[in-house]
């Protein structure tokens, strides 16, 4: 990076210095896997395009003026989503950031339930604001188009299954998901923590596996062209979910148990179960995952485990890792809390298990340490340091996801 790049992202430049201590690269290892990570397809099997900072007098202005909490959230979301369309320099910290990553395409999580619209409607209007920078994808080879124009990608990803909510059938049931499929999502989670009328979630200690409306499921979702994810699922249920499925199913951001026992790992029997599918294990970037380490090596011992478990081809990246605006803190320091004083309960799709905080997990990538978002050349420098040879990290950096991504297409039953 130029002295100029430097002086206006100084927390970028913080964590590569951060990853570069830890990696402590010789500089042909560092120069070889720079030059490769710029050249080859870099895929977030499930993440977050950058995000922006609010405009404190905006949100002060809809509060004073009575805005409930879900307008509060709402509005919310539409800055830390669009903010970098009306601001300049919001569009700016967007697009270095994203830029810094070397990430060609991002699945993007866009919520679930209620949510899901409207967060997806503020990312569509983000594609269409800067169609010289990011695309709409729904396929592999816009993905690989996006890497030849210089561009990125974006895709969307659901925490979760829509349901209807009528009773009328399984089939029934399911019928929203070529709705989804029509409007660009191409992968969701099969659960999210919790229990469903599907399966059990990594959050429950049951541990109980598919319901027969979870196998409907499975099914209807190959049939839409839809990526199972099994990221948050129980450990059952992401072995029994690989197993019945026709085709390959993913869980695009988790860990291994055999190296870090967590309940959003997996263990060796599930991590068998999607690669003797066909499948990808997406690793995460989030610290608590791995161990409670921060350091970049930490990850890379996970894809050792892998690639030794279940060989190469069946190893991703998604990172679940957040890059904010650097504005965003201060920002948010400005705006009224309207929460300040009473107590909130607790999402039932959020719950934790027993002693498990959200807060202790380490999603707070605003600090510049080596798993930052904009870090992820590093980590195929890792790889060139530990041996991996330039094809097999084309496939861990994002050529499995892309493999896995097509075979789900080209098993989508159509209506003709």
């Amino acid at each position: 990076m130029t002295k100029q790049g430097a002086k206006r992202h100084p927390k970028i430049e913080a964590a590569n210095r951060a990853a570069l201590d830890v990696l402590k690269p010789s500089g042909k290892d560092l120069e070889h896997g720079l030059a490769l990570h710029k050249d080859i397809v870099v895929v977030e099997s499930y993440g977050f395009a950058p995000t922006g900072a609010p405009n404190p007098k905006v949100v002060n202005e809809a509060l004073a003026e009575g805005a409930s909490d879900t307008e509060f959230r709402e509005l919310h979301e539409e800055m830390r989503v669009a903010q970098c369309v009306c601001d300049p320099r919001e569009r700016e910290e967007f697009q270095a950031a994203w830029r810094a990553s070397g990430i060609t395409a991002i699945f993007q999580n866009a919520g679930s339930g209620s949510g899901l619209a409207s967060t997806m409607a503020h990312y569509c209007h983000v594609v269409d604001a800067m169609p010289e920078f990011v695309i709409r994808g729904t396929r592999p080879a816009d993905i690989v188009a996006a890497k030849k124009a210089r561009k990125h990608a974006l895709l969307f990803s659901a925490n979760g299954i829509p349901l209807v909510g009528d009773g009328s059938s399984v089939q029934g049931e399911l019928r929203y998901l070529r709705k989804f499929f029509s409007v660009g999502f191409r992968q969701m989670h099969l659960t999210y923590n919790r229990a469903t009328p599907l399966a059990d979630g990594c959050a429950e200690p049951r541990n109980a596996g598919l319901t027969e409306f979870g196998r409907g499921a499975v099914a209807a979702m190959a049939d839409a062209g839809i990526m199972v994810d099994v990221a948050h699922s129980g450990w059952r249920t992401s072995t029994e979910a690989a197993r019945v499925s026709r085709v390959p199913i993913i869980a695009s951001h988790t860990t291994c148990c055999g190296v870090h026992e967590h309940f959003r790992g997996k263990p060796d029997d599930a991590i068998k179960a999607v690669a003797d599918g066909g499948g990808m294990i997406g690793l995460a970037w989030i610290p608590a995952f791995l161990g409670g380490s921060m350091d970049l090596n930490a990850l890379l011992d996970h894809v050792d485990y892998l690639a030794k478990l279940v060989g190469v081809d069946h190893i991703g990246m998604g990172s679940d890792v957040v890059s904010p605006s650097p504005r965003s803190a201060a920002a948010w320091k400005k705006v009224k809390d309207p929460w300040k004083g009473r107590k909130r309960r607790q999402s039932i799709s959020g719950l934790w298990p027993p002693g498990v905080s959200t807060g202790d997990v380490g999603w707070e990538m605003a600090r510049e340490d080596s798993l930052a978002f904009v870090n992820r050349p590093y980590a195929t420098v890792g790889l060139v340091q530990r041996g991996y040879s330039d094809d097999d990290i084309a496939k861990i950096m994002g050529g499995n996801h892309l493999r896995v991504f097509q075979a789900v297409l080209d098993g989508r039953k159509t209506l003709g």
